[in-house]
């Protein structure tokens, strides 16, 4: 089994924590949202995860490393490709089209998912689907009597279906994917220019491909600020009800209280505070005299003085001050 990873794109919603880091490398529940994103796939996996392909830009060496580091905690060779152009989100699969030969999942790094099934390997295929209220906004599939996947559609403007894509695909042959993929770019087929992975999809189900809906139980999305808060919490009740340790050793806590499910990083240190419920503190921040509910806070945040909740802090960030909701970049100041 091989998973390509498209996540080229910086992710403009997330802004400013995406001005120096890319979007699937913020980190949710102390770990970065592609490593949860791999290890939540391995778990429907039926077979053995050999290569994972990330489709970047010019995201630098050192993000270069960090994501073979994510592959080689799985067990996997992990392999850098690159788009260069964003020409959708065919064009980005295609991109690791060396990866392409054999049974493949394809996921698109921004969004977490829980899910029961197991993938069958016998399968042609199968789609990663989340009943909704609202399928307007969403592209969502259409089915026939057997359940089977016929159809796709981008944003119905009357009712199809309540099944939306996630965007986390699985092929049996992922050769067949990379000869429809180049159909398209060979053939112009562009949409408001870019190439869309559906349409390549769809043709694999007019020559007799049959594609599976695989219900997942929840969707979490980290598109913006807000929502990587919501799914900041999420993550840290599953991780807390698998009993995972969550507070690192080197932790430090002087005349402070935790209330759970945290996370606390390498070197936290703690003075005079209050913090969580669903707060996550990266690598070496320090909190003093502060009350802090449901945030992010990246590695070497400051805090002193304050009251926040529904907050994202960057890395080196320093806040000194008033209760506030907040989402400050990398090395900012204030107070």
């Amino acid at each position: 089994m091989k998973i390509i990873v498209p996540m080229a794109g910086r992710g403009s919603r997330l802004r400013p924590h995406t001005l120096t880091v890319p979007k699937p490398l913020v980190p949710v529940g102390g770990k970065p949202i592609v490593h949860r994103l791999v290890e939540d796939i391995a778990e429907v996996c039926s077979e053995p995860i050999e290569e994972i392909g990330f489709v970047i830009g010019d995201f630098g060496p050192d993000i270069e490393k960090e994501l073979i580091e994510v592959a080689k905690k799985l067990g996997a060779k992990g392999r850098i490709f690159y788009q260069d152009k964003p020409l959708g989100t065919a064009h980005a699969v295609l991109c690791a089209e060396k990866l392409l030969d054999g049974p493949v999942v394809v996921a698109f790094a921004d969004t977490l998912f829980r899910a029961n099934f197991k993938i069958d390997p016998h399968a042609d295929g199968i789609l990663w689907v989340k009943q909704i209220e609202d399928p307007s906004a969403f592209g969502v599939i259409k089915m026939n009597e057997q359940s089977e996947i016929i159809d796709f559609v981008e944003k119905p403007k009357t009712f199809i279906s309540d099944l939306a894509m996630i965007g986390i695909y699985y092929l049996k042959d992922g050769g067949a994917l990379r000869n429809e993929l180049h159909y398209l770019i060979d053939n112009g087929m562009i949409k408001d220019g870019e190439y869309q992975l559906p349409d390549a999809l769809r043709r694999l189900t007019e020559k007799g491909m049959r594609f599976k809906p695989g219900e997942v139980d929840e969707w979490l999305d980290c598109g913006n600020k807000e929502v990587t808060v919501l799914t900041n919490q999420r993550v840290l009740e599953y991780d807390h009800e698998k009993n995972l340790q969550l507070v690192d050793p080197s932790a430090k806590m002087v005349n402070s209280v935790i209330i759970p499910p945290c996370y606390l990083g390498e070197d936290v240190v703690l003075e005079n505070s209050v913090v969580g419920p669903h707060v996550s503190l990266g690598k070496g921040s320090v909190v003093t005299n502060s009350i802090i509910k449901n945030s992010i806070l990246q590695h070497h945040a400051i805090i002193v003085d304050a009251n926040l909740q529904n907050s994202m802090l960057g890395s080196y960030a320093k806040y000194k001050g008033l209760a506030r909701d907040l989402s400050l970049s990398d090395y900012s100041i204030i107070g």
